[in-house]
């Protein structure tokens, strides 16, 4: 008897579970969340528009003292957009892909930068996985094919992420269509 299977022999080792008769969870053979990329930060787009704003308002000042004082309003606006373009940019790294691929269901989760949740669930033996590509930029669209349907995956990523997750879904894919392994030890 190992140290894990200490238990008395009159009492129920799944006593203490909350749902005896549940079936066990499938295994995941792939797992992925994928988000857009972003390579500033809260602390980077801080620190750039504080920069911004202060250069801004020197070269508005100097125009003012010259007596073109119209020109520091539009030195004030262009801090704004800034601004503005910065919030809708980390606004829209919001969104997210979750693909899940275990012996039964490919299941694509889909969430919007607004937080809309569309879902995909597909057999993973009548998935078909397309690439488009191009010669001098690598893999432009993922496309995940079954029965006349075609759902886009990764669209935001770079052409080597593309291809990345390309080698890990085709090889899940394939498990999946292998079937479940015996393995008489485990």
């Amino acid at each position: 008897m190992t140290a894990g299977n200490d238990f008395d022999p009159g009492e129920d080792p799944r006593a203490n579970d909350l749902d005896v008769d549940a079936p066990e969870a499938e295994p995941k053979l792939f797992s992925a969340l994928l988000t857009p990329h972003r390579s500033l930060n809260r602390t980077g787009f801080i620190v750039l528009m504080s920069f911004v704003t202060v250069v801004s308002f020197i070269a508005g000042a100097v125009f003012w003292w010259l007596g073109a004082w119209p020109i520091f309003g539009f030195f004030g606006l262009d801090v704004l957009v800034i601004y503005w373009a910065f919030k809708v940019n980390f606004r829209s790294a919001k969104a997210s892909e979750e693909i899940t691929v275990t012996p039964s269901e490919l299941r694509v989760r889909r969430t919007s930068h607004r937080g809309h949740v569309a879902e995909w669930v597909l057999n993973p033996l009548w998935v078909r996985f397309e690439q488009i590509s191009h010669e001098e930029f690598g893999i432009e669209r993922l496309y995940l094919v079954s029965r006349g349907r075609r759902v886009s995956v990764g669209s935001f990523l770079s052409p080597d992420e593309k291809a990345s997750l390309s080698k890990a879904l085709t090889a899940a894919l394939n498990t999946a269509k292998r079937g479940p392994t015996y393995n008489p030890i485990a």
